[in-house]
């Protein structure tokens, strides 16, 4: 993606993306369809409560639900960036209405109990691992490149929407229909947006030269592009140390309402809502608070907001403070969520988009997990007050170690394809599958510049990895001094072809000014070395250098 699409400049408005039809139709079918899921939730979390009451098992509920997300969603970003995106939501969609419906069911008959009940929302949130980089990665198929933040945030606004509605829709419904109609009607709403989706027809992709990536290759490079990527890790810094404190709230939530402040479970629809209505009410002041502050101050203005409201929870017995909590927790949710989210989106290039918000996702709800299960066990030993606490100082003790780990560093990237390599030169065709790939560059550099070309080529580095090569290293001639090999391996013949697809501007801006250096009036040679077909390596078995990537 362009680095200009989505930078801290705000668009001409806020809802310029509801001009686009197919925009405007998946977004309210969404909306919709997440009511129905937030009334799942807040079933199934009261629900717990009545079925075993104890603070581990209501935070299973939690876990469950964010657990399978994290255990899936990268692959799920793999399948997204490999098949047609609006197929497999289809299919996903299907798969968790029904499941929906067959637990609404058995709720209603009297055929659940706990385990079952943390058996289907682990199937839910399985789903919903499919569902999540999919989803976020066709944003930019609905809307005009300059719209594509006010896009990402709008969606953000829709789900908070639908939290603020859903739950209090379940506080009414839970005691005048019964728990099972919260399941039934969400089984229902899923009929909404597959059938929107199977109305919109999506840009056609360009012609393919290449075969379909294989799944797993496309999760290795999906993995490679953020171990390379210094703005998407920053971003995943940052989002772990956030999401793992603030998960303690939602954990712990259903218990706060039932043991802490004695509420019913209309209290607990209710606080749900007005943490939706709070997170609207952030999403639409946000686009004037970020002309004034970056996104990592922000993120820590978020975080410091999110200390005070677990501090409330904790040490308020009126429902009244923390209702008033939650709409402040809801602001600084979206605040947060919303500057990380568009911080992962600045870092992605195209090819690579879906597996590299999979990635976010992985860690969004890996940490929610982790938390969720962490919370609730401490919960049992000193109790909901003293662990909400803790997390508030652990928020900010985390906001602080985390403040090197710069936000939005992708903004400044152009991330779209440069097209700039020429065609390897080859005497016979050779097959897609052959491989490992060694490709080897030969620079003659002034020894008065080898410091300042050893840093050069270590932003190089970073690129090759990013775009498929598994080693790297650069060596010197020890007979001919400022005689420098760079060589890079990669796992196959077409793994080295997407590598030409995959260089973007960006990265061709940093070989220029590796080439800088290079003192011969003809360019640096390039070689591209097969494994010998008698004796290929697989990536995992070929050893590079102990040296590899150092300047000797």
């Amino acid at each position: 993606m362009n680095g200009t699409l989505a930078g801290d400049e705000s668009p001409p408005s806020a809802w310029a993306p509801f001009a686009h039809l197919a925009f405007t139709l998946l977004w309210t079918a969404t909306v919709i369809s997440n009511v129905g899921t937030w009334m799942h939730d807040v079933a199934s979390g009261w629900l717990m409560t009545s079925l075993s009451p104890s603070p581990s098992m209501v935070a299973l509920v939690q876990a469950a639900t964010t657990a399978p997300i994290f255990l899936f969603a990268l692959g799920a970003g793999a399948l997204a960036d490999i098949l047609d995106r609006r197929l497999l939501l289809v299919a996903v969609m299907a798969i968790q209405g029904v499941s929906a419906a067959v637990l609404g069911a058995l709720v209603m008959t009297g055929g659940v109990n706990a385990w079952t009940l943390l058996a289907f929302t682990f199937l839910s949130g399985a789903c919903a691992a499919f569902i999540a980089p999919a989803w976020q990665a066709i944003v930019p198929q609905l809307v005009p490149k300059a719209k594509l933040q006010s896009a990402v945030v709008l969606n953000s606004v829709g789900i908070n929407i639908s939290r603020a509605i859903g739950p209090a829709l379940a506080g009414v419904i839970i005691p005048v229909l019964g728990i099972a109609w919260p399941y039934l009607l969400n089984a229902v709403s899923f009929v909404v947006v597959i059938g929107v989706l199977l109305w919109w027809s999506p840009p056609a992709k360009p012609a393919q030269q290449l075969p379909l990536e294989r799944f797993w290759s496309a999760t290795r490079a999906g993995l490679r592009f953020a171990r390379a990527s210094g703005p998407l890790k920053s971003t995943l810094v940052r989002a772990v140390a956030f999401f793992i404190f603030a998960s303690a709230y939602w954990a712990l939530l259903p218990l706060i309402v039932r043991q802490e402040l004695q509420g019913s479970a209309s209290l607990y629809g209710l606080m749900l809502g007005v943490i939706g209505l709070g997170a609207v009410a952030g999403a639409l002041v946000l686009p004037r608070i970020r002309r004034k502050l970056r996104p990592d101050a922000l993120v820590s203005l978020g975080t410091l907001g999110t200390a005070l409201v677990l501090v409330v929870f904790a040490a308020s017995p009126w429902p009244q403070a923390s209702i008033i909590a939650s709409f402040l927790a809801g602001a600084c949710w979206i605040t947060v969520l919303s500057s990380l989210n568009v911080s992962a989106q600045t870092a992605l290039p195209d090819w690579v988009r879906a597996r590299g918000l999979s990635i976010f996702i992985t860690v969004f709800f890996g940490s929610m997990t982790l938390g969720s299960l962490a919370w609730g066990q401490l919960a049992e030993t000193v109790g909901i007050p003293i662990t909400l606490l803790l997390a508030a100082a652990g928020s900010i003790i985390a906001a602080l170690m985390a403040r090197p780990f710069r936000l939005h560093q992708g903004a400044e990237l152009d991330l779209s394809p440069s097209a700039h390599w020429p065609q390897p030169l080859v005497s016979s065709d050779v097959e897609y599958d052959r491989g490992p790939v060694m490709v080897t560059i030969e620079y003659r550099v002034a020894p008065k510049d080898t410091e300042a070309f050893a840093a050069a080529m270590n932003d190089l580095r970073q690129v090759r990895q990013r775009n498929g090569a598994y080693a790297w290293g650069l060596f010197e001639d020890v007979a001919v001094p400022g005689h420098f090999t760079e060589y890079f391996l990669e796992e196959s013949w077409v793994e080295h072809l997407r590598h030409h697809e995959r260089v973007s501007e960006s990265d061709r801006l940093v070989q220029e000014r590796v080439r800088a250096f290079h003192i011969e009036p003809e360019p640096p040679r390039v070689r591209h070395h097969l494994a010998p077909e008698h004796h290929q390596n697989s990536p995992e078995s070929t050893d590079p250098p102990s040296s590899a990537g150092e300047l000797l």
